[in-house]
């Protein structure tokens, strides 16, 4: 009877220990990573990541080769500007162009009215935008959204609609001819940089405000000591297309200015462009001698103008 019942332990924990082999042999497959499946997820990744850059540099040589032919063209001499098929390496190379370019006009001139222009839009504009935008993200008013709203749908108003009104009461005002046009309306802001800065500060915690409030500081103290700090991305951000959309500004100056002392470079280049003849190797030279401080200065701030374009549009 013992033996028996020795023998059918012996058996129970003969099963046991093979139903234990089979649960582990089973959890050690499933745990087993399938090598077949993932070398092909990685394969397939890898065929992305190809035809990605790829695209990458094929839409990067079909943006660089306006680019290239405006450096080509500034170093050619004349009667090789326009040959079929295109030059596009110079020979001769003509860097005389360049000296020549700035020499024909007053440059250092020009270059001062729009400097002049572009950093005191600039100042003004980013100011004015960031405590507009403040407004819009901190203060609790009656009709606050709505008013944000309007705000917002003046950016589909074409800038050509407004255009002789706005001429007519600068003329009446006595301002035809000067700077002022220019100028003092980016002391009211723009509705884009506005909803760019207050996407941004809706980022900010609000908790930073009512502890600045709470050590005695006033509306004005929070937004200049503790949101513009804290927004220096977005601010650059605005500062940069600010820059680069009234250096490159050409209609308000052709509107608005008549003496020849007091173009910008943008007009300036007008110039170039007679009525029978156009001076292409000389336009192409100052061109480039135009646009490279915009180059530098998006090449400068590249990393703050991306993170304040990415952060504005996480929150709404």
């Amino acid at each position: 009877m013992k033996s028996e019942k020795c023998k059918m332990r012996d058996k129970g924990t003969d099963n046991r220990e093979q139903v234990t082999e089979r649960v582990r042999s089973s959890n050690s497959q499933a745990l087993t990573p399938d090598l077949s499946l993932i070398a092909h997820r990685s394969s397939h990744a890898a065929r992305r990541s190809m035809l990605a850059y790829a695209a990458l540099v094929v839409g990067s040589i079909i943006v660089l080769i306006p680019f290239v032919w405006l450096i080509s063209t500034s170093l050619k001499d004349p009667s090789k500007i326009f040959l079929d098929p295109p030059q596009w390496i110079p020979n001769p190379v003509r860097p005389e162009n360049y000296v020549k370019a700035l020499t024909v006009m007053p440059f250092p001139l020009y270059l001062w009215n729009t400097c002049k222009v572009t950093f005191m839009c600039l100042v003004l504009q980013v100011l004015s935008s960031s405590i507009v935008a403040f407004g819009f993200a901190r203060m609790r008013f009656p009709g606050r959204n709505a008013l944000f709203i309007v705000l917002l749908s003046t950016m589909m108003l074409p800038v050509h609609v407004t255009m002789i009104p706005v001429f007519k009461i600068w003329a009446g005002l006595g301002l035809y001819d000067t700077f002022v046009p220019l100028i003092l309306p980016a002391a009211f802001g723009s509705a884009f940089f506005i909803f760019l800065l207050r996407q941004y500060y809706t980022t900010i915690p609000i908790e930073m405000d009512e502890a600045a409030r709470i050590d005695g500081a006033s509306t004005l103290q929070i937004w200049w000591r503790v949101l513009m700090p804290q927004a220096m991305p977005a601010l650059i951000t605005v500062a940069i297309l600010s820059f680069m959309t009234h250096w490159n500004d050409f209609l308000g100056p052709l509107i608005y200015l008549s003496d020849p002392d007091k173009r910008t470079l943008a007009l300036a280049l007008w110039a170039f462009q007679g009525q029978y003849v156009t001076d292409w190797h000389l336009l192409m030279a100052a061109s480039t001698v135009v646009m490279l401080p915009l180059l530098i200065l998006f090449f400068t701030a590249q990393k703050y103008f991306i993170q304040g374009v990415v952060i504005s549009g996480v929150k709404g």
